[in-house]
């Protein structure tokens, strides 16, 4: 257990004291009296019925011997315990042994007895009640200030199942759950690599959430990889419960509305960025992993543009950036072309749209604010109700409302193709939250389209790039690779080559080991 000498890391306490409360104080070592431990560890855990005390007995010789184990009941695998620890114990018998007639049971004797794999002995108390909290099994007995902590972890986890958020039509199906360790395995099973390295953490004063950093030895830059494990180490917080947190601690520019680091479900997406340098970042209790370094570019990306024929991969990773293109700049271009640059238009346009306009009172960009609210209303109205209803709300809401907005002359009808369009566009990229950026910058260039016509939707372009090109995701350039612009930039930016022109690593890998055969 490496990532024991930060449990507690933000309680104070003396060489030989534990803080449990400003009450409560417990020693810190494990005293030679069973009696004594379970009282102390009875402090600690007040009024936790779930915490077990099981007394097992021995027959050593003549006399019986007790053995104290501690466990969470709802975190441990009852069978385990009863099968591997309980068992083997309550069978025991020292007379019946030829080694050991002549010597006493002690600690070293019932590390030979019990079947557990896992076995640490440690004689600090801090140790012992991160291991009760996390799933283990502590094993205590008279005249020895050694416990074992037994791996005993179970417990209810969710199945592996295909992502609802990243679903592809090609590819694996397999997908992260809330188990880290199982989402560990699930990743050493696609690289089986000693260079597969796996950092522990315990993040968190009162949650104590285990945190893994995942990175290939021999491709990351070692320089990032030590910037980010400082960063870790540093974050205060009093509990850790989904991968956001860490995300949000991480970030070099908070307020910028383009994510610095990527999330994904999919242990194929994540195998893929570890074998370009990246460093990925794994938190128990949270299905979704972290991405970083990233680019701008790799918002576009999905796993099934490389399951597919090159052709076929550009064709949709082309369509995601023109869904981007529209998702952000059609509801503005159509305000501009009304409110300031209608000779742009064909005149047999003109007279049908002054048409359809003639009964609504709001100014086009009003019209169009509205119903960008009115669609993210039934977005999110649609992804919070349960699944069934969700879809339903989010058709029936939009037609009804929709058609009630034609009909009451609130809205023109190519308005609401534009915002159809519109969310159309927002849903090409292949994580939902990579949406959230168009539909904030949407806002913004309305408003400048609606004041300076085609030149605020300009003005507002170049501030986004400016934006862009001054951010940086972990030292990486976020318009990477281009800007600074990378001879290699046609091998996996906006379109991306053949696999087997795929002989050199990005530039997030280290210098090093750029050949990836």
């Amino acid at each position: 257990m490496n990532f024991l000498n930060r449990f507690f890391k933000n309680k104070k306490e003396s060489k030989t004291e534990i803080k449990i409360s400003d009450e409560v104080h417990i020693p810190l070592h494990i005293s030679k009296s069973v009696n004594i431990n379970r009282e102390n560890l009875e402090k600690a855990f007040e009024n936790c019925d779930d915490l077990t005390y099981r007394t097992v007995k021995l027959q050593d010789h003549e006399k019986t011997i007790e053995v104290l184990l501690i466990y969470l009941n709802n975190l441990v695998d009852l069978k385990d315990i009863n099968q591997n620890i309980i068992k083997p114990l309550n069978s025991y018998d020292a007379s019946n042994n030829v080694q050991s007639r002549d010597e006493k049971i002690n600690i070293n004797t019932i590390e030979e007895i019990i079947n557990t794999h896992d076995i640490q002995r440690i004689n600090n108390m801090k140790y012992a009640m991160e291991g009760i909290l996390s799933g283990d099994t502590l094993l205590l007995m008279d005249h020895d200030v050694d416990g074992l902590l037994l791996r005993t972890q179970g417990g209810e986890i969710r199945s592996i199942e295909e992502s609802d958020v990243e679903s592809v039509i090609r590819g694996p199906r397999d997908s992260f759950i809330e188990n880290v360790h199982v989402n560990i395995g699930l990743i050493r099973k696609k690289i089986k690599s000693p260079s597969l390295k796996v950092k522990q953490l315990i993040i968190g004063s009162e949650s104590h959430t285990i945190v893994c950093v995942c990175y290939m030895e021999n491709i990351v830059n070692q320089q990032a990889l030590s910037n980010i494990m400082n960063k870790l180490k540093e974050i205060k917080i009093d509990g850790i419960f989904e991968s956001g947190y860490i995300e949000q601690y991480l970030e070099g520019s908070p307020y910028s509305p383009f994510p610095q680091m990527q999330i994904t479900e999919r242990p194929d997406k994540v195998c893929g960025n570890l074998l370009e340098g990246k460093i990925i970042i794994l938190v128990d209790g949270s299905p979704v992993s972290l991405i970083l370094p990233i680019s701008f570019f790799q918002l576009f990306q999905s796993p099934e543009d490389y399951y597919e024929r090159v052709l076929f991969g550009n064709f949709t990773r082309l369509l995601r950036f023109l869904g981007f293109f529209i998702a952000t700049s059609l509801p503005s271009i159509y305000v501009a072309l009304i409110s300031f640059h209608q000779e742009m238009l064909p005149m047999d346009l003109i007279i049908d749209l002054s048409r359809s306009r003639a009964q609504v009172p709001f100014p086009p960009v009003i019209e169009a604010i509205l119903m960008e609210v009115t669609i993210e209303l039934l977005r999110e109205s649609s992804a919070r109700l349960p699944g069934t209803i969700g879809q339903t709300i989010g058709i029936v809401g939009a037609i009804v409302i929709g058609d009630a907005a034609i009909q009451a002359n609130i809205v023109s009808p190519v308005m609401i193709i534009v915002v159809a369009v519109t969310a159309l566009g927002s849903y090409v990229l292949p994580h939902y939250s990579s949406t959230y950026p168009l539909r904030m910058i949407r806002f913004p260039i309305i408003l400048m389209a609606a004041t300076f016509g085609a030149f605020g939707i300009i003005i507002a372009w170049t501030w986004i790039i400016i934006h862009l090109c001054s951010i940086d995701s972990f030292g990486y350039p976020y318009l990477s690779p281009l800007a600074p612009l990378d001879p290699n930039i046609k091998k996996d930016a906006l379109i991306r080559g053949t696999l087997w022109g795929f002989r050199k690593r990005p530039q997030t890998a280290n210098k090093g080991n750029r050949s990836r055969w």
